[in-house]
């Protein structure tokens, strides 16, 4: 996970749906923003609340264990 230590901008992130959201439970969805060097989290219902801040590594090493690969 990427800690900001600045106020670097995240608004101007373009967020997205994550495909690992269950679309089938409206409780259950991710948002993520992909930079050059990070994935940006949140969830679609609090955009406004925190945020982690992975490396595309850390994502991707996330995304195989969540998905059972």
């Amino acid at each position: 996970m990427i800690r900001k230590t600045s106020a670097e901008d995240v608004s101007e992130l373009r967020w997205f749906k994550s495909s690992y959201s269950d679309s089938s439970n409206s409780n259950e969805c991710v948002e993520v923003a992909t930079t050059l060097g990070t994935v940006h989290v949140r969830d679609s219902k609090n955009v406004e609340g925190p945020q982690l801040a992975l490396t595309h590594r850390a994502w991707a090493d996330f995304v195989a264990h969540s998905s059972g690969s």
